[in-house]
């Protein structure tokens, strides 16, 4: 469950106050608004990004308000992917996983599983550098989920890929909305992909969160 009461936001000059939303566990949620209206700030809010000057963000049902980012469970793809460029498709996969400690055989079962499900298999000892939006975009998502988050967001993740690549990839993130069982918002400004992904849609306008 994703749960923002009477929350407000403050970042630089920009800043949201009286943002609430609910998305029940599990669901798929898509947020849209106009550019610059703040709906990445928000995300980065959930994540623990940004800081929260009013109001509480519950995930999972615990108050994490106060929570350090590595403390929420939550999976973020950002927009440009920000994947490790020094860092094989491999080591992208497992780096969640390596930072909290997981041991080489753990790691090794989850790769070949997320590199499965992402159609990454043959791609696993490439660079970012060598990779399409669409693959990249790929590994962004399966580094997010690498680590089981009971929380997963998105921010624009297919902006950078092309028409085809974007109706495979509203395939594989209902896959991965079945596979992980996270709750998932999602940012877009595209109608289209809320309409295929979408179990609740939402919409940001002049600071409010209108479903």
């Amino acid at each position: 469950m994703i749960e923002l009461k009477d929350v407000a936001i403050a970042a630089g000059g920009f800043s949201l106050a009286g943002v609430n939303l609910r998305i029940p566990q599990g669901k798929y949620g898509v947020l849209m608004g106009k550019t610059g209206c703040g709906k990445s700030t928000i995300l980065e809010a959930i994540a623990g990004l940004k800081r929260v000057t009013a109001g509480t963000i519950c995930l999972a049902g615990e108050d994490v308000t106060e929570a350090k980012p590595a403390l929420r469970a939550v999976g973020f793809v950002p927009q440009d992917s920000a994947l490790f460029p020094g860092m094989t498709v491999a080591e992208n996969l497992t780096f969640a996983l390596d930072i909290r400690g997981a041991g080489k055989e753990e790691q090794d079962a989850r790769r070949q599983e997320l590199a499965g499900l992402l159609g990454l298999e043959a791609l696993l000892e490439r660079y970012p550098a060598n990779l399409s939006g669409g693959e990249r975009q790929r590994v962004a998502l399966g580094r997010a989920i690498s680590f089981r988050p009971t929380t997963l967001l998105l921010d624009e993740p297919l902006s950078a890929v092309d028409e085809n690549t974007r109706e495979e990839m509203h395939d594989l993130l209902k896959s991965v909305q079945q596979f992980s069982s996270a709750t998932i918002l999602h940012v877009t400004h595209s109608r289209g992909a809320a309409e295929r992904l979408a179990d609740l849609r939402f919409e940001l306008v002049d600071g409010r969160i209108c479903s």
